[in-house]
């Protein structure tokens, strides 16, 4: 709904935000194997256990394997980091991915994404303002997740702009976080900095009456999103 939309139109309701089904564990709680890989993620460079992590905990083999990916994805893919954001942010767009979002919108705006390309993204419409790397990552993973697959021009453009590995990579970045996304969904994993969600879920029939929300005028990063995975 617009802003602008007449106030004898607007019905207001109010949604409690439901509770996290698999929060942080206690430590006396873990198991010899989650202990190690809690003790292994903490010496590495995510120097903590957080946000879709704690979920996955409850699987610590498939939670050391998962971070490898993750950690790829974060400290070593050689993607600009403005198309490796993008990438993210268009991943955590498709499962309506609140925490996700809120993580990483302040990462994307440091790396250079504009903030009128999130607020497209974010509302389910195509940016306008995009570079032309941007505009060629946007139709490929919008084709993929649209159709499971891409054409051969897009698939060329691709490659033209991004070389085959640079492919891999993106479908490597939008597949991690849909495959978090779905974790966190279904954990409902909480907010670390108390938030209001910044998503409206798509098709988009409601708008936030809340202060706060994401966006670049009143966006400060909180320290927690620094460790962010």
């Amino acid at each position: 709904m617009k802003p602008d939309t007449p106030a004898k139109q607007v019905r207001e309701m109010t949604y409690a935000i439901l509770p996290d089904r698999m929060p942080p564990i206690p430590e006396a709680q873990l198991t010899d194997a989650q202990r190690a890989a809690v003790a292994d993620i903490s010496s590495g460079l995510r120097g903590e256990i957080r946000g879709p992590y704690w979920p996955i905990l409850r699987s610590p083999g498939f939670l050391m394997s998962v971070q490898r990916v993750g950690e790829y994805t974060r400290y070593h893919c050689p993607l600009d980091r403005r198309i490796n954001e993008m990438a993210t942010m268009m991943g955590a767009r498709m499962w309506t991915q609140q925490y996700a979002w809120n993580a990483h919108y302040g990462k994307a705006i440091k790396a250079g994404i504009k903030p009128s390309t999130l607020d497209a993204i974010a509302e389910g419409r195509r940016p306008t303002e995009m570079a032309k790397d941007e505009e060629v990552l946007y139709d490929f993973v919008t084709e993929v997740l649209a159709n499971k697959s891409v054409s051969d021009p897009t698939y060329e453009k691709t490659v033209a702009q991004f070389g085959e590995s640079g492919v891999i990579d993106i479908l490597g970045i939008v597949g991690y976080y849909s495959m978090l996304g779905m974790i966190m969904n279904v954990a409902r994993t909480a907010f670390t900095d108390g938030r209001p969600l910044p998503l409206i879920p798509t098709p988009v029939q409601l708008r936030s009456l809340m202060p706060g929300t994401v966006s670049p005028t009143d966006y400060t990063m909180h320290p927690s999103q620094a460790k962010e995975f």
